[in-house]
């Protein structure tokens, strides 16, 4: 996990680099793709993301080592070819985990999060889940098991895979010509997170679109089709944390209240957005019926509150650059503590965003119990070993968001809209 860690010090300042930079574009070519609060809830998801695979945060049900340790059936030196054939194993099982994630009930409210966004930019590729507790992935690399693909090369290559997905998710980079036909590209990724009907559970690769070409998934961008982004249930949050487990709640209150006993087991392997028919008419769920007119979730916000929301968010990514620099000195313990304070404010802020009473209670209590820690301990984590009158920072830190918050709440009086449900 450590060397995890210092992989994302380097790389949340790079994709977050590359988000200004297309905000940067956008405003200048008049063509901008971002609003303030969308921008904030994507890349607070993503911290939120980073938090828990930072920290391990997953049961893993069967490792690749153990996979590739008991069922290689031949042994491949590490040569280049070794990397290639793991790279490709990687994206097939990938393009097969993606399908389930879209088919498959339960498995959609893992990846619920990435869609939830109505706007299609750099920043929502950073909305990744926290929901996916249990670690099933290797199960999908056993073809990469049987050709013996050291598990030194997976680990390796997983985090490379990963990061490849996110520069095809921007609105600024047209049709790529013979691209097109060999890997995944921006106009290909638009298609997948429309709504519109055309498009929906289309183009499914990752890296390489040959897997949609070869599985009947592939669906070119139509010009006469523009793409319509978001979810057909809307989350109707910018709060990361309930948008990862909206689609779970709603599935555990359709099994408590179907009277089938079958139907409360296989409510969550059926397709999605499958429900019980004897709850379906009783407790309906808002979907959007006419992609092409509906309205988007923009609650209004004073300038003062998208001032608070952006504050917060750096502060947050700057902590949490802070946590990876000295991942080892802080320990296990102390990494749990410090990720809770980081997830706790997260929570807050974005609540606060959505106008959510609760969003307050959550920053003012985190902020206490932060001024409590540091005259306690004397300390926060070791900051002031490595920023000069850091605890002091810290210290002024949550004083200002005690009061900025009930700045917000007193005179600004933001008109709750989102439900959590």
């Amino acid at each position: 996990m450590e060397t995890y860690a210092t992989a994302l010090l380097y790389a949340i300042p790079f994709f977050i680099g590359l988000v200004l930079l297309e905000i940067l574009y956008g405003y200048f070519a008049k063509k901008q793709t971002h609003t303030v609060m969308d921008t904030v809830s994507s890349l607070s998801s993503g911290l939120t993301n980073i938090i828990k695979d930072s920290l391990g945060l997953a049961v893993v049900l069967v490792s690749y080592p153990f996979l590739e340790e008991h069922l290689a059936l031949i042994e491949i030196e590490a040569t280049w070819a070794v990397y290639v054939i793991g790279f490709i194993a990687l994206d097939f099982a990938g393009y097969w985990n993606h399908r389930l994630s879209h088919k498959v009930n339960i498995f959609w409210n893992q990846h619920v999060i990435h869609h939830s966004s109505e706007e299609f930019n750099l920043a929502c590729a950073l909305r990744q889940s926290i929901s996916n507790i249990f670690a099933y992935f290797p199960l999908l690399l056993l073809p990469a098991a049987f050709l013996g693909v050291p598990p030194k090369v997976i680990a390796i290559l997983a985090p490379v895979q990963l990061f490849l997905q996110f520069w095809y998710h921007t609105r600024h980079i047209g049709k790529m010509g013979w691209l097109e036909y060999i890997i995944v590209t921006p106009s290909q990724h638009r298609v997948h997170h429309a709504i519109n009907p055309e498009y929906i559970d289309k183009n499914l690769g990752q890296i390489f679109c040959v897997w949609d070409r070869m599985f009947g998934t592939f669906q070119e961008e139509l010009d006469e089709v523009p793409p319509v982004y978001g979810v057909l249930k809307p989350a109707s949050t910018w709060n990361p944390v309930i948008i990862n487990f909206q689609h779970f709640w709603r599935l555990l209150k359709d099994a408590w209240r179907t009277k089938s006993l079958v139907d409360k087991l296989r409510i969550w392997f059926m397709p999605t957005g499958w429900r019980p028919a004897d709850v379906k008419d009783k407790y309906p769920v808002a979907i959007i019926e006419d992609v092409y007119h509906f309205k988007k979730y923009a609650p209004e916000a004073t300038p003062f509150l998208q001032g608070y929301a952006i504050f917060q968010l750096v502060f947050s990514t700057a902590l949490m650059l802070f946590m990876f620099y000295n991942y080892s000195e802080i320990g296990f313990d102390g990494l749990l503590l410090f990720g809770l304070f980081v997830f706790a404010g997260i929570f807050g802020y974005s609540s606060l965003m959505d106008g959510h009473p609760l969003g307050a209670w959550i920053e003012w209590l985190r902020s206490i119990a932060g001024i409590a820690f540091i005259l306690t301990t004397g300390e926060w984590f070791g900051i002031s070993q490595l920023i000069p009158y850091g605890k002091e920072m810290m210290l002024i830190y949550f004083l200002f968001t005690i009061a900025a918050t009930t700045y917000v709440t007193v005179f600004e009086h933001p008109k709750p809209t989102a439900r959590f449900t």
